[in-house]
């Protein structure tokens, strides 16, 4: 295994390890609400609002660091905020606790923007796609290694603490690994022609370029969405399969969606066709899955809908690498836009949702509206620009 597959391993276990702490953590809201003696569901939420607050400011920070610190000082800084998760398990109240999931939560911010310049500079063109795939599946991994494992760590370490403690334990192990065999590489890309350095892309150029604006409205609406199917749809009474097993489905699938995207994105060279009908097919499928009331029904959709989430999502990180002139720094600047502007818009969206709810007295109507939502990937492929070239059609045989 050479250097770059190394590299990509520790990355990619870097952000998943991020997830499945995230995720573990909020399936032990009750017994970390417990020792803390804490009540109330406004508490509770305080645990991932403090991550999500994390990643909207982490994400517009990231870029700045990469610059300041370099490449390998970055996401080593940010590992470490990672690894500082483990600080929740030594609160002595639920304040600090809180504040130990933000500086986690900033860790992960910083993980996630760094993908792309990382990817940029250790992979081909003809490699990003299958990197991009997997990359853009790590929460998936971690949030299954949670679903899978929380119960069963717990079981054998005994406490919450000790669950924290082991998966900061592991993310440690992936930063001593990080530091030993990473190392900082330029920026603003290889130099021109007249040997002069490429001019860096700031985060003014990137506030005007339209583009980083459409990309995270095409995301928006698919991440609130999901992010409804685990916070939304539990507390809709009368779904035809109960929604823990419809977010289970969905997770599953996203895993086969992922591979599938990967396969798609080396094999076919556009990139908006991908988005446009796979968009499309989630929300179809997503919605029949709340509509109907029959069990199978609700069950194959689920899984196609999300099938149909993961496969674009390929397509929808390499976009962005495949524009002209794309440098370490640039798509650094493009993703941090990318992902605090996404987590914005899905804040909104979720307290709109909330307020539906409220005022209509029925959850049912904010489930549907998370779905209605997912529409902006399709909406967004018709303006979008496409960097997918087609294959030269070979020419046709002169007549005799």
């Amino acid at each position: 295994m050479i250097r770059k597959h190394i590299i990509e391993f520790v990355i990619f276990m870097t952000y998943a390890l991020f997830a499945m702490s995230w995720v573990a953590g909020n399936m032990m809201t009750t017994d970390i609400m417990a020792y803390f003696q804490v009540e109330g569901v406004t508490a509770a939420t305080w645990m991932t609002n403090a991550i999500t607050i994390a990643k909207i400011i982490g994400n517009l920070i990231a870029a700045w660091f990469l610059v300041k610190l370099g490449p390998k000082k970055a996401f080593a800084f940010s590992s470490l905020l990672i690894v500082a998760g483990a600080l929740g398990a030594f609160a002595t109240n639920y304040p600090l606790y809180v504040f130990s999931r933000l500086i986690m939560g900033f860790g992960g911010a910083f993980v996630i923007v760094y993908f792309n310049p990382i990817v940029v500079n250790y992979f081909t063109p003809e490699e990003r796609p299958i990197v991009n795939g997997l990359n853009a599946a790590a929460f998936n991994a971690g949030n299954l290694l949670a679903l899978l494992l929380t119960g069963t760590l717990m079981a054998h370490l005994g406490t919450w603490q000790n669950v924290v403690l082991g998966i900061s334990l592991a993310s440690g192990a992936l930063l001593v690994i990080w530091w030993l065999i990473s190392e900082d590489f330029e920026l603003s890309g290889p130099k021109n022609a007249a040997g002069e350095v490429q001019k860096a892309y700031t985060m003014k150029d990137g506030i005007k370029d339209p583009v980083n604006w459409l990309l995270p409205f095409a995301y928006s609406g698919l991440l609130f969405c999901y992010i409804a199917v685990f916070s939304l749809f539990p507390l809709v009474p009368n779904f035809a399969v109960a929604s823990q097993y419809l977010a289970s489905i969905m997770i599953a699938a996203g895993m086969v969606g992922t591979l599938v995207g990967i396969i798609v994105a080396k094999r076919y060279p556009l990139r908006l066709p991908v988005m446009r009908w796979c968009g499309l097919a989630m929300t179809c499928f997503a919605a029949l899955m709340i509509v109907t009331s029959s069990p199978i029904i609700a069950t194959a959709s689920a899984f196609l809908a999300g099938f149909f989430l993961f496969v674009p999502m390929t397509c929808l990180v390499t976009l962005p690498q495949e524009l002209p002139g794309m440098t370490p720094g640039r798509i650094t600047v493009i993703f941090a836009m990318f992902w605090s502007i996404s987590y914005v818009v899905e804040t909104v969206l979720m307290y709109v949702a909330g307020v539906m709810a409220d005022t209509t007295g029925n959850v049912y109507y904010a489930a549907a509206f998370a779905v209605a939502c997912s529409i902006t990937m399709f909406v967004a492929t018709f303006l979008l620009p496409e960097t997918g070239k087609k294959e030269p059609e070979a020419a046709a045989p002169a007549k005799a």
